[in-house]
């Protein structure tokens, strides 16, 4: 198990960095470094997308969900694909079209003020911080299931912190945005082939999706919980019918309806908002590209998460009594239940394709953390080398000083990011959650949707939108959803259905940064420049059809 660990993690390396150093940027531009030269192909670029999009909470989280608890876990599969849907519709093309290096530097643009950028750029660095935790916290779990492989003083889950941290920072200094780009499709491929691979072979060995939603409708949940220092299993309670069990196939085992809408929103707004997806638009040659780079990000990522809620179930019906005679499987259960359901996708692989098997979605692990860990240090690099190092600290700084800057930011977050995930290390099973990983995602998603996602949606489409009114908004609402889950983590979930709500602020976070962005506005003015931003962002039909032949000349037809 050892050599295959590191047979698995060289090879991601390898690939990486191969990949790194033949398309690294020769020119040393900023425009080459961060947006891959804008040139970037619509397929490219949608299975980049899902490459950077699609997580440690995609790949573990989603299935890990699924299996502890049914279809209320299934609603992270839906929230994270529909927030794609306003990204179609209302952000993809218009951003694209005014064109920036990043959400900051959209913003400040559009609105004509420093002062707007740099509040987004602390918005945005908030929002890659609690995404990049989760990331570097599923790395840490991979590898203390799949190796004893231990650095001095670590353990295996540290080990796997901190030495994948380090590989994926490397890749990511060296590679920039055009590197990241192509390794994050190749990456993203490799995520649905493992994906199919899996529902295959547990097809094949039985499994038949409509009989186990049948069988699994009516099965009471539960979950492994931690008392007095030690690990037990207890039923979980209905929070919709508390008079009646919590089953796999009703929902009300995590939270009730307003909990359930409010996560879904969460989900949603806060995909549309998410800064490391938003800059991958930049990259594409036009607004029309981009716009059809989004549609297909959205039939990618529909098949990716089908398959995730499919194995999810799979695995809560195939692990419930797997362990007798397999004595590595009962050491990771708790009465015949995963002590951590993240494990659920790699246990299904070593449980049909033995040590190999276990490699083969080992590799998915890493490569899905690896993905969006690039695309979320990119965007930090973005933020800080060139919306405040360029724009505030050193307005005369070289190309060679923007790009430093940009990559001491990868170092500084991948950095924290470990300290962080290590200290919490021991916290990873208190039963509170469904899955830790998805739930410290959703708290990313939704600070991104309670401040970015109506900045950017105001600032596309509302004429009368002043920068003091995105700045009151932004930071209104960044604060009301920091307070809010920190006090929604202070209360036991099963307890109190506030809980729920709590950690999921975005419905009522957002409502509010609407509410204050639009009061200030009326009482401030717009930038002088609103007409032609407006016009740069919507454009008229002439604007359209040069938009479509520029296309059409970039890619030589």
């Amino acid at each position: 198990m050892t050599s295959s660990a590191l047979l698995v993690l060289v090879a991601l390396a390898a690939l990486g960095t191969g990949v790194a150093l033949v398309l690294r940027p020769r020119r040393a531009s900023t425009i080459d470094y961060y947006l891959a030269g804008q040139r970037v192909g619509v397929l490219t670029n949608a299975s980049a997308i899902c490459g950077d999009y699609i997580s440690a909470a995609s790949f573990l989280g989603v299935a890990a969900a699924v299996y502890a608890s049914g279809l209320d876990g299934a609603w992270y599969a839906a929230g994270f694909t529909a927030g794609f849907v306003p990204i179609v519709l209302f952000v993809a093309a218009p951003l694209r079209r005014f064109g920036g290096f990043s959400v900051p530097d959209f913003l400040g643009r559009r609105m004509e003020s420093h002062v707007v950028r740099l509040t987004a750029v602390a918005v945005v660095m908030i929002v890659i911080g609690a995404y990049v935790l989760p990331q570097v916290v599923g790395t840490g779990l991979t590898w203390q299931l799949l190796t004893g492989v231990t650095i001095p003083g670590l353990d295996p889950y540290g080990t796997g912190v901190v030495v994948n941290t380090a590989v994926i920072t490397a890749l990511v200094v060296a590679g920039g945005m055009r590197g990241t780009t192509w390794t994050q499709a190749v990456q993203f491929i490799i995520l649905l082939v493992i994906l199919l691979w899996l529902t295959g072979v547990v097809t094949q060995a039985g499994f038949r999706y409509p009989d186990a939603i049948g069988d699994l409708v009516d099965e009471p949940l539960s979950q492994v919980v931690r008392e007095g220092g030690d690990l037990v299993v207890r039923p979980t309670t209905n929070l919709m019918h508390p008079d009646e069990p919590a089953t796999f196939g009703q929902p009300g085992g995590r939270s009730d309806a307003p909990g359930q809408l409010a996560l879904v929103l969460t989900l949603v707004l806060g995909t549309s908002g998410l800064p490391h997806v938003l800059n991958r638009f930049f990259t594409a040659p036009t607004g029309r590209s981009a716009r059809t780079t989004a549609k297909w990000v959205l039939v990618f990522a529909s098949s990716f998460y089908i398959l995730a809620v499919m194995l999810g179930i799979a695995a809560r019906t195939i692990l419930d009594g797997a362990a007798e005679g397999r004595p590595w499987l009962a050491d990771l259960m708790v009465d015949g239940v995963l002590a951590v359901p993240e494990q659920s996708l790699l246990v299904l692989g070593r449980l049909y394709g033995g040590t190999v098997g276990l490699g083969v979605v080992t590799l998915g692990a890493l490569v899905a953390v690896m993905s969006t860990m690039a695309g979320l240090l990119l965007a930090a690099a973005a933020s800080v080398g060139h919306d405040l190092y360029e724009q505030h600290v050193n307005r005369r700084a070289t190309t060679r000083q923007a790009l430093i800057a940009g990559r001491m930011t990868i170092i500084a977050v991948a950095l924290v990011a470990t300290v962080v995930a290590l200290a919490i290390g021991p916290q990873i099973v208190d039963g509170r959650f469904s899955s830790l990983i998805a739930q410290m995602v959703t708290w990313a998603l939704a600070i991104a949707g309670s401040a970015l996602t109506p900045a950017l949606i105001l600032a596309i489409w509302w004429p009368r939108v002043t920068a003091a009114g995105l700045c009151a908004g932004m930071l209104t609402a960044t604060a009301l959803a920091l307070t809010l889950i920190g006090v929604g983590i202070g209360i036991e979930a099963e307890a109190h259905g506030l809980a729920a709500l709590l950690l999921t602020p975005t419905p009522l976070a957002a409502t509010v940064n609407l509410v204050v962005t639009v009061v200030v506005s009326l009482r401030t003015t717009p930038p002088p420049g609103t007409d032609d931003a407006l016009v740069r962002m919507h454009g008229t039909g002439a604007d359209r059809r040069a938009e479509a032949l520029a296309e059409l000349t970039i890619r030589g037809l």
